[in-house]
């Protein structure tokens, strides 16, 4: 297939684009057919009528022969009164004029009956075609032409009456033999006709490729910039300076700057958005409940970021989120929103292969790499101005402290309102729902348990169903969120390559002490995380000081801040 798609080109949306070149060499073959059957058939049409006259004059003569001989047997026949020698004579002598295995000559009765037959054809009892024979009765004629059938098989040629013999003596010869040499040339120039079409389309391919050759790179350049969904410029190298050369520089002007308003379109509006646009050419007021997963991203002490580096958090905000917003995006993530220190993320948007939690849960961790690259980048800073002064001023300790970027990550997932919302004047991309409001708790919950990233049961549980086993979930806690009237189990995913045997063995010790917390010995859970010295534990110590739980405790911790 691939040998055949110079000619047939590749296939669009399901509809072929046929190069212009073979639309071209195409028709200028067929007309070059047509043009050359039709001529030739023509020409042997003529030739043939010609000949037709030709063989009647030959025909002519070879009865005014055969007549004269006719009249001379009749002078013989009335000497001797023989008329079977007679009809003999005329026969053998008939037969002189014959060549081939189907000409004839004859002499017909009135009604049918041969005087003589010569012809190497057998002879019929009567007069095949009658009527043949009634035309000639009723034409009256002493001479002319005659045209008669026996079974398939045609015959043309001449008559003339003999009256002392009563009887029409005809020369004929068979039309179908005539014909057959006719078409037997017509076939044989038919042929020398498609292989000399066949050698000038060959030609006319090679020229007519090579002058829309161009025509093809253009249409393959654009095929890529439609799949790829990105504009592109057209290699017009060595191009000649014609129209299709023209219309090449043309697109490529247009391209760009369709290209420069796409990549800034893309910027203000997430990717599925800008793919649904650039195939639909339209974005409308739209929207549908979707399964996704949320992730929600802040970062910690922006207030004292804010006070202390003033406009210049901008600088530090972008280059935290250039990286962020990179690995959101290598995971099938879209951003949904920014708002200054917070960022809005949904996975499950995109087409992926990949488990959406599992991308979601991959992100943050990513997420907080970069901020830790980030934070190592400004400590190696600080190194190199201790290295070269010795120390730090007070306001440079207070900006370097502004710039370590810290960001706790939360996420939950599960069934989402998300579209556009707006007008058609202005409009933007959003996702609604309560768990997405539950991210946003989720986040400020790692401020609380001083981990990283902390997940909900339902993130946990579409992970968990792949088994990819990358993460290990340590339950945290039961807690109802400022605005909520019910307890939520949340949990902490722990990459499993990170837990080592220590690690480990403090996981299962906070696991039993908070099974003993639940059930509200918390003697017991003092006992248990003793041996545990995980930060999230400063938390739990700081609950259970009493020694006891309080009255109607169901396990559930209220929260009383977002």
């Amino acid at each position: 297939m691939d040998l055949l798609r110079p000619i047939l080109g590749d296939k669009v949306a399901g509809t072929r684009v046929v190069p212009i070149a073979t639309k071209i060499t195409l028709i200028f073959t067929l007309f070059l057919l047509a043009s050359n059957f039709a001529s030739n058939y023509i020409n042997i049409m003529f030739n043939q009528g010609v000949q037709v006259g030709y063989v009647n004059r030959i025909l002519m003569k070879d009865l005014s022969e055969v007549y004269g001989m006719a009249s001379n047997q009749y002078e013989v026949y009335q000497f001797k009164s023989d008329l079977p020698a007679t009809i003999k004579s005329m026969t053998s002598a008939s037969a002189k004029a014959l060549e081939g295995e189907k000409p004839a000559v004859f002499a017909v009765r009135k009604d049918g009956s041969f005087l003589f037959w010569s012809s190497k054809l057998p002879q019929p009892p009567t007069f095949p075609d009658k009527a043949a024979l009634a035309r000639l009765l009723a034409a009256g004629t002493p001479d002319g032409k005659i045209e008669y059938k026996i079974g398939t098989e045609s015959w043309f040629g001449v008559f003339k009456y003999h009256e002392k013999w009563e009887a029409w003596i005809v020369r004929v010869d068979s039309r179908n033999e005539f014909d057959g040499e006719t078409q037997d040339i017509f076939i044989r120039i038919a042929i020398v006709i498609v292989i000399l079409t066949l050698v000038c389309l060959l030609v006319g391919v090679l020229l007519v490729g090579k002058i829309l050759h161009f025509v093809g790179t253009i249409t393959r350049d654009i095929m890529k910039m439609q799949q790829g969904m990105k504009m592109g410029i057209v290699d017009l190298k060595g191009a000649p300076n014609d129209e299709v050369t023209y219309l090449g520089a043309s697109f490529n002007s247009l391209s760009s700057t369709i290209d420069n308003l796409l990549a800034i379109f893309r910027r203000f509006v997430t990717e599925d958005i800008a793919q649904r646009a650039y195939q639909e050419r339209d974005v409308r007021l739209e929207g549908q409940t979707r399964n996704l997963a949320i992730l929600f991203s802040d970062i910690k002490g922006f207030t004292y970021m804010t006070e202390t580096l003033g406009n210049d958090i901008i600088d530090v905000l972008n280059l935290h989120y250039q990286r962020a917003i990179g690995r959101i995006h290598e995971h099938n993530g879209i951003v949904g929103s920014i708002i200054g220190d917070a960022l809005l993320a949904v996975f499950g948007t995109m087409k992926s292969d990949t488990n959406k939690c599992l991308e979601a849960v991959r992100s943050a961790y990513q997420i907080q790499e970069v901020a830790s690259e980030l934070r190592s980048e400004m400590m190696q800073k600080r190194e190199l101005i201790v290295t070269r002064r010795g120390a730090l001023t007070e306001s440079e300790e207070r900006v370097l402290k502004a710039v370590l970027v810290e960001v706790g990550v939360g996420i939950d997932g599960g069934d989402v309102f998300y579209g556009n919302i707006g007008s058609y004047e202005r409009m933007t991309n959003t996702v609604i729902g309560d768990n997405v409001n539950s991210s946003s708790r989720l986040e400020g919950l790692t401020r609380v348990y001083k981990v990283p990233v902390i997940c909900s049961l339902f993130i946990k549980e579409e992970i968990e169903a792949v088994s990819t086993g990358e993460f290990r979930f340590v339950e945290l806690d039961l807690v109802q969120v400022k605005g909520k009237t019910i307890g939520k189990r949340i949990y902490w995913p722990v990459r499993t390559s990170m837990v080592d045997e220590a690690l480990d063995r403090e996981l299962d010790a906070f696991a039993g002490g908070l099974k003993a917390y639940y059930d509200g010995d918390w003697r017991k859970a003092a006992e248990l995380w003793a041996p545990v010295h995980l930060p999230l534990i400063e938390e739990f110590r700081e609950r259970i000081e009493g020694g006891a739980a309080p009255a109607g405790w169901n396990g559930i911790w209220a929260m009383t801040t977002k």
